[in-house]
């Protein structure tokens, strides 16, 4: 074990060392990004052709100055290849803090009509307990706090983003080897299977492995042993809900699944809501690709906001669940995590995560494909719909030429305006923010991140704080088809309780919208 140990710590090393991106560091690259545009600029000068007066050329030996810029543009380009410039770059990796009192009210207020609409589908409005909802959100908020306000914090979070871009960078060596040239987006553009699904692929078997030599355990007991002394809750809902923000709805709740047959339908509420809220590390590093677009200062910014977007979940599911579905039975308060193995040896952890990786993928990647085909089947029905009835003229005028058509986009945009106009979202931006949060909540948190990646590319938000409340607000696998997922996987554990999960399971979906959306609401009270 001691062995094992050190290997990990060795990576953990190479992890941070390969990825470090330091002020000095990050400062380094601003200035070579300057210089390849000042190179480009002046080779573009130079290739002119001087012409004089009398329309003829002019000073020949500028041809040759001309070929040597001409290199270094070349040479500029292929630096700059495979990442089109982030058009919100310069104002997202300014971290600022802002104090401002409108900003403040709007996001008191979306706080008070969430936990409001988790009252109003409460089982039992009379037996909350109102200190560990608050507990639980003041968690959260400090959280939230944290990440935007204090130097050390932020140097956390931005520290294990590097270690998740290192990870991509790894996963990109072994799809080198694979696909080659393919893996260019200067020459074959970016391909999705071959840039993102690899990463699933690579971080479950690297999250096997840590499970097979018991690292992850540790951690995930630590914080559940702090959740249940902060907060009274059992042990085995605090290690899952810890357990959620490393790992997927259905592999966090395998750390207690000796106790999930004895758990009451307030402790099997927060394993729904919780895993239904937060991200595995998988797809985590995924949207991080996604979103960072293959720019390294990016994607180590949206990293911090991701990780922190899982982290502030865990608290957060914890307060609105015990709101939907209040603890009324006595709990077991003690913390053990399970010590099944995942494999025989690391070898067999390694292999067995791979395989379970490429499964996850093909998943991914078979969903994706349906439901794109789907968005574009329904758009074509709304679409005639909208010829025969004449609305497609009047949305077109009505939205200033943004949607052209009666479309499933347009739908979603405006059905969730009001609710995400409380998190802090730019007005101008509501539409599209609210197109987001429905394809997540209709389709998938994966077509939500690939569209927003898609918005960001493009430079389709007025304001760059709309981009990364956005990244909160899509934060979780709150969808439809998770609530199968959960009562397939949950309930293979637990046959006798697959009535209680059936039971809960859009309430869990419910609860885990709205945790996203708090985790924004409280973040947007103080981003500029």
């Amino acid at each position: 074990m001691k062995r094992y140990i050190f290997i990990i710590v060795a990576m953990m090393w190479c992890c941070l060392s390969f990825a470090q991106q330091p002020e000095d560091t990050i400062a380094d690259l601003q200035q070579v990004e300057q210089a390849a545009a000042q190179t480009v600029a002046a080779a573009e000068a130079q290739a002119v052709e001087v012409v004089d007066q009398t329309g003829e050329e002019a000073v020949p030996e500028a041809a040759g100055l001309g070929d040597e810029m001409a290199m270094n543009q070349t040479q500029a380009e292929e630096k700059a290849a495979g990442a089109a410039e982030n058009p919100y770059k310069s104002v997202l990796t300014q971290k600022k803090f802002s104090f401002n009192i409108v900003s403040i009210l709007r996001g008191l207020c979306g706080m008070a009509v969430i936990i409001l609409i988790a009252w109003l589908f409460s089982s039992d409005r009379k037996r909350i307990n109102w200190g560990t909802v608050f507990k639980a959100l003041a968690l959260q908020f400090v959280i939230a706090v944290s990440v935007l306000m204090f130097p050390a914090v932020q140097t956390i979070f931005e520290v294990m983003g590097k270690c998740f871009v290192a990870v991509l960078d790894w996963t990109k060596a072994g799809s080198l080897f694979l696909f080659g040239d393919l893996m260019d987006p200067s020459k074959f553009g970016f391909i999705f299977v071959l840039q993102i699904l690899p990463t699933i692929i690579f971080f479950s078997a690297l999250t096997s492995l840590f499970f097979y030599l018991g690292i992850l355990q540790k951690i995930v007991w630590a914080m559940g042993w702090c959740l249940t002394k902060l907060m009274r809750l059992s042990g085995a809902e605090s290690l899952s809900c810890a357990g959620n923000i490393f790992l997927g709805q259905t592999e966090a709740p395998l750390l207690v699944k000796e106790y999930i047959p004895r758990m009451t339908k307030s402790e099997l509420m927060l394993v729904m809501t919780a895993g239904m809220a937060t991200m595995a590390g998988g797809v985590l590093a995924a949207y991080i690709g996604m979103l960072g677009g293959g720019d390294k200062l990016m994607e180590i910014e949206f990293a911090k906001h991701l990780l922190s977007a899982s982290v502030m979940a865990a608290p957060g599911a914890i307060a609105l669940s015990k709101i939907v579905v209040p603890q009324t039975e006595e709990v077991d308060n003690s913390v053990e995590v399970s010590n099944e193995k995942i494999g025989k040896n690391v070898l067999d952890a390694i292999s067995n995560g791979t395989a379970d990786g490429l499964k996850l993928a093909a998943n991914v990647g078979a969903m994706l494909l349906v439901f794109y085909a789907l968005i574009a089947g329904f758009n074509f029905i709304f679409g005639k719909i909208g010829d025969i009835t004449s609305l497609n003229d009047v949305i077109a005028s009505a939205t200033d030429g943004r949607y052209t058509a009666l479309s499933m986009e347009f739908i979603l945009s405006y059905l969730f305006y009001p609710v995400i106009w409380l998190t802090g979202i730019n007005a101008a931006d509501l539409p599209l923010v609210g197109r987001l949060l429905g394809e997540k909540l209709i389709l998938t948190e994966f077509v939500g991140y690939q569209s927003l990646a898609t918005m960001i590319q493009a430079g389709a938000f007025v304001s760059t704080k709309s981009v990364i409340l956005a990244t909160y607000v899509l934060c979780g696998f709150a969808n439809f088809a998770s609530v199968g997922i959960q009562i397939g996987g949950i309930g293979s554990i637990a046959p006798a309780k697959r009535h209680v999960l059936s039971a809960h399971g859009f309430r869990a979906l419910l609860t885990a919208s709205l945790v996203a959306l708090m985790s924004a609401a409280m973040m947007g009270m103080f981003l500029e």
